[in-house]
């Protein structure tokens, strides 16, 4: 299971997850929903406790990975599979043009 937490300019907004079935989950942080209720990252998530469900990375998520040559040199870079949509979110979009920023997750050993 890989996690991020997922930050609107400076405040964090919810949390995102990978679980190891494939599948992803995107939930604002309860303190957001409760201060920023009509405060969306994007229109296809408006603010809500429910969690969002998908087999697949969710397309906003999606659109903040790197594409092309800059793809090419943060795959090679990192040593990370182009198809490991994830581990190259965690890994490239942690300062993100726009307000939308991702922070990985450590796992506690």
């Amino acid at each position: 299971m890989r996690s991020a937490e997922i930050y609107y300019d400076t405040t964090l907004a919810g949390k995102l997850v990978e679980t190891d079935d494939g599948e992803y989950t995107f939930t604002y942080e309860e303190a957001y929903v409760k201060k920023h209720p009509t405060q969306f990252i994007v229109f296809s998530l408006p603010v809500r406790i429910e969690s969002y469900v998908s087999n697949r990375l969710f397309p906003f998520f999606e659109g903040l990975i790197p594409e092309g040559w800059l793809l090419d040199i943060a795959s090679k870079n990192w040593k990370i599979n182009p198809n490991d949509r994830m581990g190259l979110l965690l890994a490239c979009c942690q300062n993100c043009i726009g307000a939308v920023s991702v922070k990985s997750i450590e796992k506690d050993e």
